[in-house]
Order: C-alpha cells, then structure tokens, then sequence
C-alpha cells in the first residue's frame, strides 16, 4: 500500500529533498502516506489539525512543499493559498478528481525504497509557536532510526505486545514514538481516533503498552470501574509531552498499582531520557538519559552547575535534530559552541543522574530582581486539599517588574479562598515565591498534547496588577 501511494506521489513530481505537507484527520492511511514519502526520500511535514486557513498559509509558504495533503472539508478554503506557494493540491480519503485515491489509481506503484543518507531529512515537525513564528525542527533519518531502535529495548517491546494508541499523529510522540516501536517490533496497535475514557477502558483488556498525555491519566482516574482489575493485562504505562503531576502518579498507583512511566522530549530530539523500566520510578522526574545521548544543566553562560543546582538542559547524541528549516540564524544560537542543544527547559540532575524539569525557561518569573521556579510553586499549591491543578505565571508589575499569579482549578465541590490561601502557603515558601494575586478557572488552556498554555493565562491576567 505504500509503493501504491508513492506511486501517486511520484506522478505529481514529488522527487527525493521534496516537502510533502500534511494536514489530514487521523486514520492508518495518513500512516501509508507517511511511509510513501520516506520511500520515495522526500519530506513528510504533517501539521496540527486545529491549524486554521490562516495559520495552514503560513507553513504552506514557509516550508514551499510540492505537494500539501488536505482535508476534504477544508478544501475550498486552502485552494487558492496552495495555488499561490505553487504547491499541488490533493484531498484525503476521498474519490474523483484531485483526490489522493485518483492519483493513486492512475500511478504505478513505486516498489523500490530511495537511498538516502543517515542525515538528510525525513520530517520537518512545527513546534507549537507560542511566542514567535513557528520553526520547523528537520529531523533526519538517522535521527528517528536511533531514536526508535533505543527505546524499544529501553521499554521492554516484544512480539506479544500489544500497543493502545490514542495520540494524534502531528506530533512525534504519536507519529514517532509510538508508531515506530509498533513498526519495527511488528506488533498490532489499537489505533483508536482520539482518547474517549470509555473507549479506552474497553480496550484496555486487550493491550499490554499504553502511551499518553497525563491528561489521559486524569481522566482514566475520573472514570468509574476504572481499577486494577481492568488494567492487569497491561504491563506499561508510558506518560510525557508535558509534566505528570505527582499526586496524578500516586493517584494512579493507589487505584491500579501500577507506576507510570514518566518520560521527556520534545520535537528537536525525539525523546531524551525517560524513567527505567526496571527499577525505581520517582515521580516528579524523568529518570536518566537514553543510552548514546548526553545531558547537562547548564548556566547562562553554558558552564554545568552542581548536581542538584537549577539550570538550563542542554543535549547531544544522534537523537537531536540538524537544526530549524530556513532559520540558520536561529539554529546557530540554539547550539553551544562545543555542539549541546540548548532545550530552553529548566531542570536540576542529582549526583547519579536521575533528572527533574523545573519548568520552561521562558517561563521563568523574575520578580523584584529574583528568578522564580513555577514548577516548585505549582506542586505546593496542588498538594492543598481542594486544588485540582495550578499555572505559575508572572505578569507586569509598577515596583516588581513581574508580579506572581496563581491560577488553580478547584476540585469538584470545592471553593478557593485566595486570602486564605495565600495565608497557608506562607509556612510553606519562602516570602518571594508566595503568589500576590489567586484567580479561579474551570479548566486551563492546553494545547493538543497537553501542554498549559501559560502566554494565553498571561494575556487574560495581563491587568492583574494595575492600579
């Protein structure tokens, strides 16, 4: 099926160094059309599927494909913004003219696999954006190969295995991480189309390995019959695209007996260190670095901090990326001269090398001339009873440059008295890292994989400290 969708590829002159750019609903065709392009050496570019017109034409000129793969439905509004880059246009999983299907029916089927070499490109995965235009991270084939070859003997993958995948696949924790430890053990996934508690809980029975977003752990936590007689078939819990609370870990313990398998990446090296499948598991951590990669806590001046000292992560090994597509500049300022990665994470590493994510540099607040940790501040809230989850943010402020806001999502039945609150974390922190000011949400922004969205927080509570 994937020398039959290459085919197609191949008949609208995509050729070896080609971007072909994504943006399709999940389903094992959008899988095919992944390998039909690293078949043929061209560029698979997929892209979050909640991209609007609007954001879709800024990749579309910016990584200039020859080809882009769209929905049906969002067809007539990207057809002119195609046209205009110079990029062919086929829709997914449909028939007629200017489908996927008819080129596929027209084209010969593309039996041989390209040669390439272990550093050209294979995928172009947008980061997020947050702040700033997005940039491409170009990961190479060698990239995903030693990746993909690690973990399964880190995690234990075998033949009897059986993969419960309810990711997107836009993301390289989806597209890479899970499918590729499926693929190359050769072993059935449950490739759900989204994560539906109770579409999971009936699966679960069924499945030995399962991967998600702590989000997906809460919300297992949430829903009824949900204990460690639905889940003795599985041997693995696998969390990361974003921080695992602790009581979320213990939670899950305490109602399954089992320890969830915390793990950290991002989209420029795939994954870099993750907690050992045999031995402790400690929650609030990510365990240790994958064999080959090589991780260090840095100052701001790259010099390596004592164990156990706040710094900023930096890596290398075979797993980190050839750097931001058509951003040299860029890509050079994100390396150190002796070749480290510099992840913008915040983290501290203990004398054996186990590793803890304090949180993201950029989310560093800096009040009254003091660097504060969200991530301390954030676990001290959640364990007061009747708090459900908090975001640290930091927002202008006359005297302090930056004030310190908290903002928590109450537990169901529960109200948050910000005075009060503020008076009981006093004890407990020190003066400069008590929150000023408490707001109250339902629910925080996220974006797809989890992540909170702590720029939209610092817009809405922008004016916290205004006279």
């Amino acid at each position: 099926m994937s020398a039959r969708y290459a085919g197609a590829l191949r008949s609208l002159d995509v050729t070896q160094g080609d971007r072909v750019l994504v943006q399709v609903d999940k389903s094992p065709y959008a899988l095919l059309l992944y390998l039909a392009t690293l078949r043929i050496g061209a560029i698979f570019v997929p892209l979050n599927t909640a991209y609007t017109p609007t954001e879709v034409a800024y990749f579309l000129g910016d990584a200039q494909p020859r080809l882009f793969v769209a929905r049906p439905k969002t067809e007539d509004d990207l057809v002119d913004i195609a046209r205009n880059t110079g990029a062919a246009l086929l829709t997914f999983d449909t028939d007629g003219a200017g489908s996927l299907a008819d080129a596929m029916a027209n084209a010969e089927a593309v039996e041989e696999i390209a040669r390439t070499d272990a550093n050209d490109i294979a995928s172009i995965i947008y980061t997020s954006g947050t702040t700033g235009r997005s940039k491409g991270a170009m990961l190479s084939h060698d990239n995903l190969a030693s990746n993909a070859l690690t973990l399964i003997d880190l995690w234990g993958f075998r033949e009897t295995d059986v993969l419960l995948h309810a990711l997107p696949i836009y993301h390289v924790h989806g597209l890479f991480v899970a499918v590729h430890c499926a693929m190359l053990c050769g072993i059935s996934m449950r490739f759900l189309e989204r994560f539906d508690p109770d579409e999971v809980m009936r699966q679960l029975p069924a499945i030995t390995v399962m991967m998600g977003v702590p989000t997906f752990y809460t919300r297992l936590l949430q829903t009824s019959d949900f204990n460690q007689g639905s889940c003795e078939r599985v041997r693995l819990f696998i969390s990361g695209s974003a921080p695992l609370l602790e009581q979320t870990w213990h939670a899950f313990f305490e109602q399954t007996g089992q320890r969830i398998l915390e793990r950290y990446g991002m989209s420029e090296a795939i994954m870099i260190a993750s907690n050992p499948l045999e031995g402790e598991r400690i929650p609030g951590t990510v365990g240790y670095a994958l064999a080959d990669v090589t991780i260090r806590i840095c100052d701001n001046e790259n010099q390596p901090v004592a164990a156990n000292e706040t710094g900023v992560l930096q890596m290398r090994g075979p797993n980190v990326f050839k750097g931001y597509w058509q951003m040299p500049e860029k890509t050079a300022s994100e390396f150190t001269d002796d070749g480290f990665f510099i992840s913008g994470d915040m983290a501290k590493m203990d004398e054996h090398g186990r590793i803890q994510i304090v949180g993201r540099e950029k989310d560093l607040v800096i009040s009254g001339g003091l660097n504060i940790y969200p991530k301390e501040i954030e676990e001290a809230i959640d364990a007061l009873d009747g708090v459900s989850e908090t975001a640290i943010i930091g927002v202008p402020h006359a005297d302090l440059g930056e004030g310190l806001v908290a903002v928590i999502c109450p537990a169901a039945g529960f109200k948050i008295e910000p005075e009060a609150m503020i008076t009981t974390l006093k004890p407990r922190l020190a003066g400069f890292k008590v929150p000023r000011k408490i707001f109250t949400v339902d629910r925080l922004p996220r974006n797809a994989m989890g992540k909170v969205q702590k720029n939209v927080l610092r817009e809405k509570f922008s004016d916290a400290f205004d006279p």
